[in-house]
C-alpha cells in the first residue's frame, strides 16, 4: 500500500508529460495537412 505514494505522483507526472507533448504537437502544427500525407503514397515522385 505504501508503494502508491509512489506510484500515484509518477502516474501523474507521465500523464501530464504526454498531454503537454500532445499540447505542443497542436501547437506546431502536426495535425494541419491530414489528406496530403494519406495522398501523397498515391504519387510516384521517384527520380531515376
Amino acid at each position: 500500500m505504501t508503494v502508491l505514494i509512489y506510484l500515484i505522483p509518477i502516474a501523474l507526472f507521465l500523464g501530464g508529460l504526454g498531454l503537454a507533448a500532445f499540447i505542443w504537437s497542436l501547437k506546431s502544427g502536426q495535425y494541419e495537412d491530414l489528406e496530403g500525407a494519406a495522398n501523397r503514397i498515391l504519387f510516384d515522385d521517384e527520380d531515376k
